[in-house]
């Protein structure tokens, strides 16, 4: 008999399975608050289960924590956590505290087959899609891990993006029920403005979410024309720049915030001239509700490419927002551990073996 992982089933799920199990509906919301609110793995702690319940879960049921490879802190305070997922693949996690919220950006799959130009993800390559307990794992861990660390029983995790390793909507199946444990009041009650899905432009997917469960998105855009965004973002030779808009004026009208967030990664010589500037502002302006949020680029040896200079990236900032477009550049966070955007995962195959050996955390175990 298969022993199930809780960790992947959403409270829908789980009331199904506690009917195979002779249960009520209220047992499973029960159980659903233990592992997701207060972080137990251990059902003889699940205090207001009968025992009954807990004789027949012992044995059938687990809550498998992923296997913690390392873990690294920034100066800035950013964590980053390489999470083991077997047969050679790990998967990082990263925690980014500011005054007035924590972001924690999680991994989709191990890997990325889209390979995008600028991300060192892709070029690792692509191993598999993660499923839906080892997506949710990282935020369960995550969550209870800083809980213990900072001594609160308050929630400290406010803000989740899919923005980690992989393209979240090629994992569709998986990434639904893990956004809706994400949202569920008995789960971890966050909001959908507060939950972001960053995609390179998986226009059928896009519509999907829309239908299914709409929270923010993010949209990987890195060019103003598709001659050029083909060369970084190869996705888009499939889905061009006037599908994926179409499917972002589609996504708004259920979406819980009133924009588009489009990602660009400011390329050295690439894709930060004014005249490029200038084009975003032609394509976007009066055509998508959007902000425009400029990333520095974080530089590593494949990509031969470099990182736009200081005020370069201030000077086409000043062409979009003047023309209305609301616009940030980001702050880069962790990169002294190699967590900041574009920079997760990089070699991780090679340092799975090297490391595992030496700071694994048992399977299962409650996060301290």
């Amino acid at each position: 008999m298969d022993v199930v992982n809780l960790l992947g089933l959403d409270l829908e799920g789980l009331a199904a399975y506690c009917e195979q199990l002779g249960e009520k509906r209220f047992r499973a919301t029960q159980l659903f608050r233990w592992i997701h609110q207060k972080g137990a793995a251990d059902f003889d702690q699940m205090t207001d289960l009968a025992k009954s319940l807990r004789q027949k879960l012992a044995g059938r049921a687990h809550v498998k924590a992923l296997d913690v490879i390392s873990e690294h802190q920034s100066g800035d305070g950013t964590v980053k956590w390489l999470f083991d997922v077997g047969a050679g693949n790990a998967v990082e996690a990263v925690f980014i505290p500011e005054s007035d919220r924590g972001t924690l950006c999680i991994s989709s799959q191990a890997g990325c087959a889209v390979g995008c130009r600028f991300c060192s993800t892709g070029h690792q390559g692509f191993s598999r899609n993660l499923d839906t307990a080892e997506i949710i794992a990282q935020l369960w861990y995550a969550e209870h891990n800083l809980r213990r660390r900072f001594g609160t029983g308050e929630r400290v995790i406010s803000n989740v993006v899919m923005m980690g390793m992989g393209e979240p909507l090629q994992n569709y199946s998986a990434l639904l029920p893990a956004l809706k444990m994400m949202l569920d009041d008995h789960g971890y009650g966050l909001s959908r403005r507060r939950v972001t899905v960053s995609t390179s432009g998986v226009v059928p997917m896009i519509d999907r979410l829309r239908d299914d469960c709409p929270v923010a998105l993010a949209v990987s855009l890195h060019a103003p024309d598709d001659e050029l965004r083909e060369q970084l973002v190869p996705l888009n030779k499939k889905y061009p720049i006037a599908e994926l808009l179409d499917a972002c004026n589609r996504y708004l009208d259920r979406a819980p915030r009133d924009f588009i967030t489009f990602e660009y990664c400011m390329l050295d010589g690439v894709n930060d001239k004014p005249e490029q500037a200038q084009a975003l502002v032609e394509l976007l302006c009066g055509h998508v509700s959007c902000k425009i949020n400029l990333i520095p680029f974080n530089p590593f040896p494949a990509s031969g490419l470099k990182c736009s200079p200081r005020d370069r990236v201030t000077a086409f900032a000043s062409i979009l927002s003047k023309a209305g477009l609301i616009t940030t550049v980001r702050k880069t966070r962790g990169d002294d551990i190699d967590a900041a955007c574009g920079q997760l995962a990089g070699e991780v195959q090679d340092r799975t073996n090297v490391i595992v050996r030496m700071s694994r955390a048992p399977l299962g175990a409650t996060p301290a």
